[in-house]
């Protein structure tokens, strides 16, 4: 895959935060894909930029786990922990569980339609066949719970811990129609818009069980992808 067909940087700001930031999304897009090679020459001459800030960007993703710098052979694109992926899967499903509670104690017949809109959107990415499309409504629908518990935080918390997991989910929502994620989000919605705190809390975690009926499937099909690979066992 080239890692070079890229529109430069923009002109203000420090680049290496920048070029960090765009090498993070292509990397959880799986746009750069597990185990690829890059180079920082091939990074600097795609994004026009010298070779420190790429170093730089490299030093912060290899301490995210994103990339691996390997002596005497080059930089390659980290592989997918399962067993991190996992754990991050188990703790999302205990911290949103509670997160629609809270939603639903607050709940604004303006939260409700707003919610109710995504959805809508959702469900016509997810007809188009638009999986990006679909994937950042997705991010954007559980961030938006999380504003209207009136706990905008914990979004920045979970896109951290998320990291592995959010590269199997981009994997999954080009892997199989997202329609069924999309009638898991409406009925958190439904429960919300009746005021069902356990309604709610049961939808929610039903969601995100989808990702473990998901992930030794996606594993099958892209087994160099993955490492930690017992931890499904």
């Amino acid at each position: 895959m080239r890692i070079d067909a890229v529109a430069p940087l923009p002109q203000e700001g420090a680049v290496a935060p920048q070029l960090h930031r765009q090498l993070r999304n292509r990397i959880i897009s799986c746009e750069l894909e597990p185990g690829q090679r890059i180079s920082e020459t091939d990074i600097a001459a795609g994004y026009r930029v010298s070779r420190q800030p790429v170093r730089e960007a490299f030093i912060k993703l290899a301490g995210e786990n994103l990339v691996s710098v390997r002596p005497q052979r080059g930089t390659y694109v980290g592989l997918i922990s399962v067993s991190a992926a996992l754990s991050a899967r188990f703790i999302r499903e205990a911290v949103e569980a509670d997160l629609v509670r809270r939603v639903v104690e607050r709940a604004t017949p303006e939260m409700v339609t707003a919610l109710e809109d995504q959805v809508v959107q959702q469900r016509g990415t997810a007809e188009a066949g638009d999986p990006s499309g679909f994937m950042r409504l997705d991010e954007t629908f559980h961030r938006m719970l999380a504003a209207f518990a009136d706990a905008p935080d914990v979004s920045d918390y979970l896109d951290n811990l998320n990291v592995q997991m959010n590269r199997v989910r981009n994997i999954s929502a080009r892997q199989f129609a997202p329609g069924k994620l999309v009638d898991q989000h409406g009925a958190v919605v439904d429960a919300i818009r009746r005021g069902d705190a356990d309604a709610a809390d049961q939808a929610m975690r039903i969601h995100l069980r989808e990702f473990k009926k998901d992930l030794p499937r996606i594993v099958d099909a892209y087994p160099d992808y993955f490492d930690h690979i017992e931890a499904l066992t």
